[in-house]
């Protein structure tokens, strides 16, 4: 029987136990003595353990089989759930989870899985003694064995990195020996490091820099490092440092990061070998489990599951779906055109109807293509409950609005830099429990997760109540690497400041680290959400927390827009960005320090002008008496756009500029208009600073 057919449909299903496993596993560990979720998990295990069977995957069906046999004794009270057992689980699902990624990848779904089997065996005879964790305790990420001087990525620092490659940069893995007779190499190292963070950001480095700032290494570490620079002119002035032995300096490029990719698979299969100290059982630290209070949370307890009403489609199918009805839309504007130029009453009607149609359709392949976002944040609570307990921090992840809806193609881009951010928080925005104590805090931090919709928009929010931001720092940083002057910074405002975290090449080295820095990548978080037409904005209050707040549109394919006329050309503003529209008097505006203001309401706004701003040489405002204004906002603020006409509202099908021609300030993209004339769609938020 040829079982391809069902590989798809297996693959999924796979996919979506484990995601119940690891959130009922979560679930588990804050009621551990609640038998009702163990009976959930256990289903869910054994289902997928005939699947598997069934599909002739043996070592996935065997794990899991030996987890039925510890949740079995659970479940019967023979049993009691512990740090061991729930380490030894998560094992397991991880180990689950990397073959289910090979099967996907075209492979057998086959790994060695001894160590961990006995382990769970172990608990079974009632030995309590499993193999220590197979992950050690700095790689929550994912990034574990470390095969003389190679160094593990796990999969977002590898994301970045080939992000870094694709975009121009220079991605480097350096190896640096310090001389046999040096008696400070950490002081050495720092020197290193010191001069590495000048000139680009190191990604990761083995040892840990907590290890080598603590001296334990040998003589050699070695890093991944992204850069402008020549590997060549890096080698040097790494060699021209003091008591430095040797430095090896490699370029990547991108099928050298796949084959370390592949590398990192093969050594996670590996990596359940059992322990040197598989007998020596450490307590793990109380770290905090996160909780997710909206995204279902667990099944009720043992209730029988009603009739699934979905369906299953191919993604490549709603797409296809999406790019007809463009195509229809711009169909639909052309001829509403031609019917309003025609004048007969009967093409006039049909058009209308078929306008009528065109709307109800588009709504229903809108919605279809709307995802809950908790498709993306359902893999934070397992990731922080790692990186918490990886860092000996107690963290609660309280995630808010996970059942808020964003087009498919925003949520297959926004999931790295909410992983980066969420990384952030945990690894420097929530203080050590030492710490907090001293600080008088509790010893548990908090990160909250939030989803929302305003208006068109959705907002996606990552606060925390940690230590806060220091501004003083991260001005003294921005200016020592020459980001802006000292004049420039002492006039900046707090919130200015702070986004300076998303300046390329920004960071600063007292926060470097494995898991994450501020401003190691945070440009690329930045260049991520914007290339989404997004806004990323970040405030904080010294000692109590800091938020990055992520605002995202609903959908990047149909919008609402008003089609203006400046001169010959047409421009499109997205109805998301305009306050409203209205008349100006030439002899209102004022000029306040080189700016055009004029009043709005209680106060005065920026006055722009379209026609100088896209240097349109058929149009002269100045010469009217009165202008057309278009009031538009970004967040809080406001801006004015003067324009010679306004067309009207209208739906339009966002098209890109194409990878040929340059990024335009001021332009997302362009669409075609019913009388087949290209119009560009502004950005508004780039006038606004």
């Amino acid at each position: 029987m040829d079982m391809n057919q069902y590989l798809s449909m297996f693959i999924d299903e796979s996919n979506d136990h484990l995601q119940s496993l690891n959130e009922n596993m979560l679930e588990l560990e804050q009621h551990p003595d609640d038998i009702s979720i163990v009976q959930v998990i256990f289903r869910s295990a054994h289902t997928l353990k005939g699947m598997a069977a069934t599909m002739g995957y043996e070592d996935l069906s065997s794990l899991t089989h030996q987890m039925e046999n510890v949740l079995d004794l659970v479940r019967n009270e023979k049993l009691k759930m512990q740090e061991v057992i729930f380490d030894t689980l998560f094992q397991s699902l991880d180990a689950l989870q990397l073959m289910v990624q090979d099967i996907t990848q075209g492979g057998e779904g086959k790994a060695d899985v001894s160590s961990i089997v006995s382990s769970l065996q172990s608990i079974v005879n009632g030995d309590l003694a499993p193999a220590a964790p197979a992950v050690p305790a700095d790689s929550a990420t994912g990034s574990s064995s470390f095969d003389g001087n190679a160094v593990q990525l796990d999969e977002y620092q590898h994301s970045v990195l080939e992000q870094s490659i694709s975009e121009g940069h220079k991605v480097l893995f350096i190896e640096v020996a310090i001389r046999e007779d040096c008696q400070l190499k950490a002081a050495r190292a720092y020197l290193v490091f010191d001069l590495l963070e000048r000139y680009g950001e190191i990604v990761k480095s083995h040892p840990t820099v907590q290890e080598i700032e603590q001296e334990k290494f040998n003589r050699s570490f070695s890093l991944y490092y992204i850069t402008q620079k020549e590997p060549s002119e890096m080698k040097s002035m790494i060699l021209n440092l003091s008591e430095i032995d040797t430095a090896e300096v490699a370029a990547l490029d991108l099928e050298t990061l796949g084959q370390l990719s592949f590398g990192k698979k093969e050594a996670a299969a590996t990596a359940v070998e059992p322990s040197k100290q598989a007998n020596d059982v450490v307590p793990a630290s109380k770290s905090a489990v996160p909780t997710d209070n909206q995204s279902g949370g667990r099944t009720a307890g043992g209730g029988a599951s009603t009739p699934s009403r979905t369906i299953r489609v191919d993604i490549d199918r709603l797409d296809v779906l999406m790019n007809l009805l463009s195509e229809l839309l711009i169909d639909r504007s052309r001829l509403e055109q031609l019917a309003d130029e025609v004048r007969r009453p009967d093409l006039t009607e049909t058009v209308e109807h078929m306008s009528r149609v065109g709307s109800d359709l588009q709504n229903i392949v809108l919605k279809l293509r709307m995802v809950p976002v908790d498709t993306v944040f359902n893999r934070f609570p397992r990731m922080v409950r790692d990186l918490a307990k990886s860092l000996d921090k107690k963290i609660d992840l309280i995630v808010v609005g996970a059942d808020t809806e964003l087009d498919r193609t925003v949520i297959d881009e926004i999931g790295d830099p909410l992983v980066h951010l969420l990384r952030n928080a945990v690894d420097h925005g929530v203080e050590s429990t030492s710490k907090r104590i001293a600080d008088g805090k509790s010893e548990t931090g908090t990160v909250h997760l939030r989803a929302f919709h305003s208006g068109n928009h959705v907002f996606i929010e990552i606060e925390d109540d940690g230590s806060g931001i220091d501004r003083n720092v991260i001005l003294a940083k921005a200016i020592k690497n020459g980001i802006v002057t000292e004049s420039e910074g002492a006039a900046m405002t707090d919130e200015q400041v702070y986004m300076l975290l998303f300046a390329p090449g920004f960071s600063t080295a007292e926060v470097i680290s494995d898991i994450s820095g501020r401003g190691v990548g945070l440009d690329v978080v930045k260049t991520k959400i914007m290339s989404l037409s997004g806004v990323v904005s970040v405030t904080s209050k010294l000692g109590k927390g800091t938020k990055f707040s992520v605002q995202l549109p609903l959908t990047l394919s149909i919008i609402s827009a008003m089609l203006i006329k400046v001169g010959s050309e047409k421009y499109a503003i997205p109805l998301s960005s305009i306050v409203e529209t209205g008349l100006l008097k030439r002899n209102e505006i004022r000029n306040v320090h080189g700016y055009k203001m004029i009043p709005y309401r209680d106060t005065h706004i920026p006055l722009l002008s379209l026609a100088e701003l896209f240097e349109v040489k058929d149009f002269d405002e100045n010469n009217e008496e009165e202008s057309e204004i278009v009031v538009i906002h970004k967040g809080d603020r406001l801006a004015a756009l003067t324009v010679e006409d306004f067309i009207g509202q209208s739906e339009i099908v966002i098209k890109n500029l194409g990878k040929y021609l340059p990024s335009i300030q001021g332009i997302a993209g362009a669409t075609i208009l019913g009388d087949g004339q290209v119009a560009l769609i502004i950005d508004s938020n780039a006038f606004i600073k």
